[in-house]
């Protein structure tokens, strides 16, 4: 399993669930990269404004002046700035959504690194029933997951809490919807944040999804750093490790009490997980 740590390049997003933050979108990724290459990260996760940010910001330079990979790229600025949902009733927002994250592929794919959809998906409401809702989602998971495989990536979904969405909000859900519709080249992302929240046994909800884990955000239950809350980070490595899980820990965590202990204390306990005795994959 690799490590991970966020770097926020939306000023709307600012007081999100970001480890690294910045006046400006140069400013963040230069010290967002530099500390986590200091802390010893193997990688960055990524959440910028749009694909043509990821082009013109210099990345490729600096994740190769750190030695650092790039894990993933969030699409959310789509809905935090323009509020574009896959699930919208305007079929022309639907498309405009699916624009957005097919860019974000293609920039995030010239880097090795794949793109999740989190509250992009939206949810059903008003005029849009679930049956729409999941139709819809069905539709784009299937045409953006073909258009990532293309370019060599898996393409992240994430189940989010009842709070953020009400299309899936457990791992188990999102797995049975992706192979009940028959979609590929798509993942899971699971969130151990949203995980406390809507699963009843953690370790269980990631052994029973298996191979379609394709990526971990590493937060506690409070959404701060690991070791902050009452998540057991044993039973999750053990999990991981079970179904041999060999992606990224992400920290997708709020920088308290500041942004160098929330990174300090995400890599500690990725670090502690290297002592669990190793697990065969069923």
């Amino acid at each position: 399993m690799k490590s991970a740590v966020t770097v926020c390049l939306v000023p709307e997003a600012r007081q999100g669930p970001f480890v690294f933050h910045g006046a400006t979108a140069s400013e963040a990724l230069d010290d967002g990269c530099h500390r986590a290459a200091a802390f010893g990260f193997d990688a960055v996760e990524v959440f910028p404004t749009g694909a043509e940010q990821l082009s013109d910001c210099g990345l490729a330079g600096r994740l190769a002046t750190h030695g650092l990979a790039l894990a993933a790229v969030g699409s959310g600025a789509g809905w935090v700035r323009h509020k574009l949902s896959l699930t919208h009733h305007d079929p022309s927002i639907r498309a405009e959504a699916r624009d957005f994250i097919e860019l974000l592929v293609n920039a995030a794919a010239d880097h090795g690194a794949p793109v999740i959809i989190g509250s992009m998906q939206g949810r059903h409401e008003g005029d849009v029933s679930r049956a729409d809702a999941l139709d819809f989602l069905a539709e784009a998971l299937h045409h953006l997951g073909h258009h990532a495989s293309s370019r060599g990536q898996m393409l992240l979904y994430e189940p989010l809490n009842r709070y953020e969405t009400n299309l899936f909000t457990s791992a188990g859900e999102a797995a049975a919807f992706l192979a009940g519709r028959g979609i590929h080249g798509v993942k899971l992302l699971c969130d151990l944040f949203h995980m406390n929240i809507e699963e009843a046994d953690l370790p269980a909800a990631l052994h029973s999804c298996g191979a379609l884990v394709g990526h971990v955000h590493w937060a506690d239950s409070n959404r701060r750093a690991m070791g902050s809350g009452h998540t057991d980070p044993a039973a999750i490595g053990a999990a991981l490790r079970r179904i041999g899980f060999s992606g990224y820990l992400s920290a997708e965590v709020f920088p308290l009490p500041d942004a160098d202990t929330a990174a300090r204390m995400t890599i500690k306990s990725i670090r502690a997980l290297e002592t669990l005795t190793p697990f065969s994959t069923p």
